[in-house]
């Protein structure tokens, strides 16, 4: 395998901004990686998002092997040349459809219901590697059980167990040199059993490193915690992955706790509903008070919707039903989104993270959107 290894260039306390390299790029942390589930991030093609220059997409490797197939876009040329993304790609399992789909898990694999068909499939530790290898990807997960919370100690047990045997099965079959291969770390809310399962995977070698589990119906008090004791034996040079969060607290929170990375459809499902991201909050676009309003979505924001159409015209497009809407709001979310992440890393460097932690604190903790 290659490693993807991580060059720390500046910390704030635990907080860190580095250089990840890989066999096909590198890219900086702390860093969002917008969510491209079938290759393609909703409402966007792959030039809007070269002008919005994420540095990573992460596709899902479940979704792509039922439409088009993993043969499909191997025969296509591969994912990079399939999307016409030029930047890295990072292909989650299918870990995150344990989750969400239910599905049939036993101590070999998991049985899936398609949801486009309903024809069965089985997915197996090594299958999700070969599907991974088999489309392309720069950035694979090992296949994962992600069980909701709140869960009993013996469903989180047996999680946990069944995804550290699948990751030292997919360690086993991984061949391909240009492809990194990252360890996923569950074990529920118990910071013990969180560390002890970040101990066991660390030991397996892999090029870097992911906490999933999380934001899957606990508290964000009751997440820190348990990521913090996973986040503690992970190595120093390598990356370090959250999987699935994307409020703007909790991520400076785990930034401050050591984590690099981060993926969510949060920007873009909320772009979807009429939702804005702005440096005062969450935003309801389609609010009767912004129907003749002439302000942008957020005064403090340089992106192209802002810079050109009003609230007003926005919130038009929202009522009338032009799809022009949700592409608007998507770009200026993942356009926030992204800058937050500059900001993050510019406050790692100057050692000022504890007072853009206060600063997000103040204007996202939970309030009725404005």
């Amino acid at each position: 395998m290659t490693p993807a290894v991580l060059e720390v260039q500046a910390e704030d306390g635990a907080a860190r901004a580095g250089l990840v390299t890989t066999a096909r790029g590198t890219f900086t942390t702390p860093c969002f990686m917008p969510v491209a589930t079938r290759g393609a991030v909703r409402l966007l093609d792959s030039a809007d998002l070269e002008a919005l220059g994420p540095q990573l997409l992460l596709a899902n490797a479940y979704h792509l092997m039922l439409r088009p197939g993993a043969e499909v876009i191997a025969d296509l040329g591969g994912l990079h040349r399939l999307t016409g993304w030029g930047g890295l790609m990072l292909t989650d399992s299918g870990g995150y459809q344990v989750f969400s789909l239910g599905p049939r898990v036993d101590d070999d694999g998991v049985t899936f219901r398609s949801t486009y068909d309903g024809s069965t499939h089985r997915l197996t530790p090594e299958d999700a590697v070969g599907v991974q290898e088999q489309i392309g990807a720069d950035i694979q997960m090992v296949l994962d059980v992600c069980c909701g919370l709140p869960a009993s100690d013996e469903e989180v047990r047996l999680a946990a167990k069944r995804t550290l045997a699948w990751a030292g099965r997919a360690r086993g079959v991984h061949i391909r040199s240009d492809q990194s291969l990252f360890g996923i770390v569950q074990g529920g809310l118990s910071p013990d059993l969180r560390a002890e399962c970040a101990a066991e995977t660390v030991a397996m070698g892999f090029d870097g490193y992911a906490v999933g589990g999380l934001s899957v119906g606990e508290t964000r008090g009751e997440m820190l915690p348990a990521l913090a004791a996973a986040v503690g034996p992970l190595p120093q040079d390598r990356p370090r992955y959250l999987m699935g969060v994307g409020d703007p607290i909790s991520i400076v929170e785990a930034v401050s706790l050591g984590v690099d990375m981060f993926d969510c459809v949060l920007p873009t499902r909320l772009a979807r509903h009429g939702t804005a991201l702005t440096s005062s909050g969450r935003l309801s676009v389609r609010a009767a008070r912004h129907a003749a309003d002439d302000g942008p979505l957020d005064g403090a924001c340089d992106c192209q919707v802002c810079a050109r159409f009003s609230r007003g015209y926005l919130r038009h497009l929202l009522n009338v039903g032009e799809p022009a809407a949700g592409r608007l709001l998507t770009i200026h979310n993942l356009t926030w989104m992204l800058d937050l992440f500059e900001r993050i890393r510019e406050s790692v460097t100057a050692g000022t993270l504890t007072r853009l932690r206060r600063q997000v604190a103040e204007a996202w903790d939970p309030r009725p959107l404005r």
